[in-house]
């Protein structure tokens, strides 16, 4: 968890041990009475933090979190894959909350660029798929939840994200399966921007019931195979500017 205040011009800092007594005291709550979601625990340590900062107007809470999920490997058997919850609150001294949900997950992308370059040196045939460099792309999803709506969900964040890869990625694969799993990727390569166009895509589709000033963060990094350096996308907009 990350907790931060805003400062008075003629105060020097904040008083950081109410942070961490502040923590303690929302975990005892939790564990009486669970909160229903990491953006709900985040929203109640910001308002918080005000109270504790008697001097403070602005307030705001970060936290991240392990998560599983059952997944179906390309084998039939089932298993736990990892990816991470995040969260945000931000808190002012009128009242006003704003929270935000999102997940981070990773899968690979298959670069179209080098793909072309080796169909054009290698006369491949259009039925013939060409050898490219893969990446691992790990991608962040965050939307703001507007008031208690409770129509957002991380599981669907996740798989909106993983459907934007080239392929998801899995914990145990055998041989068999590694192999159709990159033939697989390179039938939908992808630029790291086309991982962030197709994210807000279907989050439009998946929220179009949402109001338009619902902010939207994606931010999507390929580490790259055959370059040194990595290719990185980002937008951060709103459903009424995705809309128009």
């Amino acid at each position: 968890m990350d907790l931060f205040v805003d400062l008075p011009a003629a105060q020097k800092g904040s008083h950081m041990s109410r942070n961490l007594e502040l923590v303690s005291e929302i975990i005892d709550i939790n564990l009486k009475k669970p909160f229903p979601d990491l953006e709900t625990f985040c929203a109640k340590t910001a308002k918080e933090l005000l109270r504790k900062h008697d001097y403070a107007t602005f307030s705001e809470v970060k936290a991240e979190a392990d998560y599983f999920l059952d997944r179906s490997y390309p084998s039939g058997k089932k298993g736990l894959e990892p990816y991470k919850l995040v969260a945000e609150a931000r808190a002012k001294d009128n009242g006003e909350i704003t929270k935000l949900i999102g997940v981070k997950a990773i899968g690979m992308t298959a670069c179209p660029c080098a793909m072309e370059t080796v169909r054009k040196i290698g006369n491949y045939t259009e039925k013939i798929i060409p050898p490219t460099h893969n990446q691992r792309n790990i991608t962040t999803l965050i939307i703001e939840v507007p008031g208690d709506d409770r129509s957002v969900d991380a599981n669907d964040l996740i798989e909106i994200v993983e459907r934007s890869f080239s392929s998801p990625t899995f914990s145990i694969l055998k041989r068999k399966e590694e192999a159709q799993l990159v033939l697989n990727a390179h039938k939908n390569t992808k630029f790291v921007e086309d991982v962030v166009r197709d994210i807000l895509s279907a989050i439009l589709k998946k929220y179009s019931k949402l109001p338009d000033d619902v902010i939207v963060v994606v931010r999507s990094e390929s580490e790259e195979s055959i370059h040194k350096h990595n290719a990185f996308a980002e937008r951060v907009t709103s459903l009424g500017e995705l809309r128009k």
